[in-house]
């Protein structure tokens, strides 16, 4: 039989198997409880504790899950642009022509929308990457996914509003 000194490292059900005495049984149960402590209150905070799901969606609509869902909606677009993108570039050294026919359609207001969306994704799927890094790298960060999408959102902000008010003035006023 190996001695309680021996066990300390090991966890608590080990413990109660060698025959510990109670006491050293329950200081072990109190370390693990505070140890694991932390895990539980990341595990509340993207868990729900009523019963019953909301109403109007699958999932529980939190702020992780939007946040996830217009990731992969900013992803897929910008792939989707950039495979149209190499397309019509590499049109250039098929026909001249055609490319200088095809961008000639770029270049009205339905268009100039389109990349104001296209860069409102970009700037959009680059600040939430940051936020995932965060969660996933940093300690804290599962305990601060709200205030990490809130700033997601007020940097999104600070970068495109000013961007949307230059390059739409430019295509509508120009």
């Amino acid at each position: 039989m190996v001695s309680c000194e021996f066990t300390r490292d090991l966890d608590v059900s080990h413990r109660l198997r060698q025959g510990c005495n109670a006491r050293k049984n329950a200081r072990a149960s109190q370390r693990t409880r505070r140890r694991y402590r932390e895990v539980s209150i990341v595990a509340a905070t993207t868990t729900e504790t009523r019963t019953g799901p909301k109403s109007g969606t699958l999932y529980r609509g939190e702020y992780g899950m939007w946040s996830w869902v217009a990731h992969r909606i900013s992803g897929v677009g910008i792939f989707f642009f950039l495979l149209v993108h190499v397309m019509d570039t590499a049109m250039v050294r098929v026909d001249p022509e055609a490319y200088n026919a095809v961008m000639e359609t770029y270049k009205n207001p339905i268009m100039g929308l389109g990349e104001a969306g296209l860069v409102a994704g970009i700037v959009y799927h680059a600040f939430n990457g940051i936020r995932i890094i965060l969660i996933d790298f940093w300690s804290s960060g599962a305990k601060h996914q709200k205030k990490l999408f809130w700033g997601v959102i007020v940097a999104w902000l600070v970068v495109m509003v000013p961007f949307a008010i230059r390059h739409l003035s430019n295509v509508f006023f120009h």
